[in-house]
């Protein structure tokens, strides 16, 4: 891309733990402010345009708050398509969960992990993604107000974190407004307050988003769900410990922990089952070998995580990633030889 990055005000100093930082494509001739924008935000998401979008009036402009690891933005924007893909992933070092509060305006069309495209029913005030997974969904006119937040957080209540990602909550419930309404009030007041005030108030709206989401999932507010997530953090981590044993199976897993099966199936209920989840470990721990070992044939790396062959593999992973392992490779490398 030949088109220059902007550059952002720096509105408040490090010294003093909070950074503020504003950036607006107002001042871009009119035809240049969507790749402006796209400019911006290209080290984190994707901006998919067509051309009647570049043709068309584009306005957006964002503040961005950070104190230590907490990040805080607060964006009004102009209708786009936001992508992030499986190559962007592999060529940055951004593994935060993202919470998207919808003070104005929406979302449809988000997709993650599989090729099916759902359609978000209006309205959809909240939205957690994981940054480590892949999404694309088209953004409405809005102002949206944003939560970077690291792991530990949502650890706290998602023994396997990555089920969050693409939850969606409508706001209606309580929870869902008090966490609206404590977001809105912190975009108003975060630029008058001081470091310590708004680590408070950002870390205080991530524990309740994250408890928000804990709810719509039942995974809080009682010792049988405390349970529930302790049983499933380990056979989680046991799965990821024996990817690559050509036997991993519902059927090991059962007999590793010796439960009845029906507990295992509502474990993984919300992953599509355990053989799903497991395919799709087994594939992203494969996107992350084509790039680490570019010289390792896509068989090897196929055989090594459990397929039984080179072409199910590659049904598996253009299925998934909408290319195939080849395809991957190079797309990525010639990201990184940008």
């Amino acid at each position: 891309m030949n088109s220059r990055v902007p550059s952002f005000d720096v509105l408040a100093s490090p010294a003093h733990d909070i950074v503020h930082s504003r950036f607006s494509v107002a001042a871009e001739a009119p035809q240049r402010r969507l790749l402006a924008w796209r400019d911006r935000v290209g080290h984190i998401v994707d901006i998919l345009p067509s051309r009647a979008d570049l043709d068309a009036p584009f306005q957006a402009s964002i503040d961005r708050f950070q104190v230590g690891e907490l990040v805080f933005t607060d964006c009004r924007s102009d209708l786009m398509v936001l992508d992030r893909s499986l190559a962007r992933i592999s060529t940055d070092r951004v593994r935060d969960f993202v919470f998207h509060v919808f003070l104005e305006g929406g979302f449809d069309n988000l997709s993650v992990r599989t090729t099916s495209r759902a359609s978000t029913p209006a309205p959809t005030r909240i939205l957690a993604l994981d940054m480590n997974q892949p999404f694309r969904m088209r953004r409405h006119a809005c102002r949206v107000s944003t939560l970077f937040v690291p792991g530990a957080l949502v650890e706290e209540v998602f023994p396997d974190p990555e089920a969050i990602h693409g939850r969606s909550l409508d706001g209606s419930a309580p929870l869902d407004r008090l966490v609206v309404d404590h977001v809105a009030a912190l975009s108003e007041t975060i630029a008058g307050m001081t470091a310590t005030e708004a680590a408070h108030a950002i870390r205080a709206a991530g524990k309740l988003l994250v408890a928000a989401f804990g709810r719509q999932a039942r995974l809080s507010g009682d010792t049988r769900a405390a349970a529930r997530s302790a049983m499933f953090g380990q056979i989680r981590r046991y799965i990821h410990a024996h990817l690559a044993d050509d036997d991993l199976s519902p059927e090991t897993v059962l007999a590793a922990f010796e439960f009845p099966r029906p507990t295992l199936y509502r474990l993984f209920q919300h992953e599509g089952g355990v053989n799903a989840y497991i395919r799709h470990q087994r594939l992203r721990r494969a996107a992350d070998d084509l790039i680490r070992h570019p010289h390792l044939a896509v068989i090897e790396i196929a055989y090594g995580l459990g397929f039984k062959s080179a072409s199910d593999f590659t049904r598996a992973f253009r299925r998934t990633y909408h290319m195939t392992p080849l395809d991957f490779r190079a797309l990525v490398s010639r990201k990184l030889a940008r």
